[in-house]
């Protein structure tokens, strides 16, 4: 088995990794070290909470000579505002015997408070696309001195939509530089920006996106509806002792707070939630108080939760099966980390069997079901997407064109009520009438009435 030590890395490095308790490299941070301290382009493909962040920053650190230079020498690209403040964090742990000076930037806050941060000299930059592309156009952030690039979850970013704002970045950054790029799946989109913008990468992957993770248990409910989804959530979080601290996936924001309203009176105090649409103060601070257990329940859609560093997950449940496989493997991949045990769990409805079934063609295995304990009601109640779609086709209330006659209270207008659409001779007839102009623009009028 592998060492840090065996990696070359400096005393202040080794020392960092020891306070926080790290002796052994993982799989992608051992696969990858050599790599990317080589200066080649590096694509890496890992599954979410393998070391990521270590895997690249470790051989950067060790490269990263000090400098009194203003301008930014590397720059970390991830797509949300949580992924920048984790980074930092992650860069920070790794300096404490470094002398080098990181800052994360990001929409949403001050960004001349941005601005004069960036003034007093950087070297590592952590930042989400759209921020960074506008400090650049404003010319107090200068990336003229970048040696290494890292766009981190490029999978996320992409799905985001953040495409052209990276395509936008790489004009403005110099042609020779080291690209690194790390990502949970390879998909048609992230192999395209490779192709693009990559020279000859060598590529690292570890644990294939369908693998299941060893040390994750995963079985699944048949449930018929979301009200009945509720209770046998309900039911299975009365256990604090076993369901110690929750990790819950919706589909979208509307759901995350549908559930939130529905979990709230029973769980209050115990229970957060974090979708895009909440202010980044409220998400910061549900993330914080779910990681350090003044909250042992999360409510979370995918784009959020992904790449979420948050350690001693009891339970991953999957309130709605998602869609896309792989974003079942991001999600299950929140439990079990770091070696630990974890455990899965997915609800299905009827309407989410070909998603359950795609599931486990992805794995290669199949999930086992379990009984609705009893004690959990089964709800007739449905939301307005479970509701069956009235067709207008055959419907007997529905008027025909022979019905569209006007019905016995109609009747026509008296003449003088009548008007007629007099178009553009409007404006002639009533000068006509009135003997005066409809606008002050009409000049002609006044003087033929002058020659009068």
């Amino acid at each position: 088995m592998a060492h840090f030590e065996d990696l070359n890395l400096n005393t202040p490095l080794l020392n960092a990794l020891s306070d926080l308790g790290f002796t052994t490299p993982t799989p992608i941070q051992e696969e990858a070290f050599n790599i990317v301290a080589s200066g080649k382009d590096v694509v890496g493909i890992a599954q979410t909470g393998t070391g990521k962040t270590y895997a690249y920053m470790l051989p950067i650190l060790k490269n990263l000579k000090f400098s009194k230079q203003e301008n930014p020498r590397v720059l970390v690209l991830v797509p949300t505002r949580e992924l920048v403040v984790q980074v930092v964090d992650e860069i920070e742990k790794l300096s404490k015997y470094i002398n080098n000076r990181v800052l994360g930037v990001y929409g949403g806050t001050n960004i001349n408070t941005q601005k004069q941060a960036i003034a007093e000299g950087i070297d590592i930059l952590v930042a989400t696309p759209g921020r960074l592309y506008d400090l650049a156009l404003t010319r107090v952030l200068q990336l003229k001195s970048i040696q290494k690039l890292v766009i981190d979850e490029v999978d996320v970013m992409l799905d985001l939509g953040f495409r052209h704002q990276l395509i936008n970045i790489f004009d403005i950054l110099p042609e020779k530089r080291q690209n690194i790029m790390f990502s949970a799946t390879m998909t048609q989109d992230v192999d395209l920006l490779i192709n693009d913008f990559f020279k000859s990468p060598e590529r690292v992957s570890i644990a294939v996106s369908g693998t299941p993770l060893d040390n994750i248990s995963q079985q699944r409910y048949i449930v018929p509806n979301f009200y009945t989804k509720v209770n046998l959530l309900t039911h299975l979080l009365k256990d604090k002792e076993r369901f110690n601290k929750v990790l819950i996936f919706v589909a979208y924001k509307r759901m995350a707070d549908r559930l939130f309203d529905n979990l709230d009176e029973r769980f209050h105090d115990e229970l957060c939630v974090i979708h895009s649409n909440k202010t980044q103060n409220y998400r910061l601070r549900s993330i914080e108080q779910f990681r350090n257990g003044e909250n042992r329940i999360l409510v979370a859609t995918d784009v959020m939760a992904r790449g979420l560093d948050i350690d001693n997950v009891s339970h991953v449940i999957n309130f709605d099966t998602p869609d896309f496989p792989e974003n079942y493997m991001h999600r299950i991949g929140r439990t079990g980390r770091a070696e630990r045990e974890g455990e899965a769990l997915v609800f299905t409805t009827k309407k989410e069997q070909e998603a359950i079934e795609n599931i486990e063609l992805l794995m290669k295995m199949t999930i086992p079901v379990l009984e609705i304990p009893e004690t959990v009601t089964i709800s007739t109640d449905l939301i307005e997407e479970e509701r069956p779609q009235i067709k207008e086709r055959n419907n007997p209330n529905k008027r025909s064109k022979d019905e569209d006659a006007p019905g016995p209270a109609f009747h026509e207008k008296s003449e003088k009520n009548s008007k007629e659409n007099l178009g553009g001779s409007y404006k002639f007839k009533i000068a006509a009438k009135y003997k005066k102009p409809k606008t002050k623009g009409d000049k002609n009028y006044n003087r033929r009435n002058k020659r009068k």
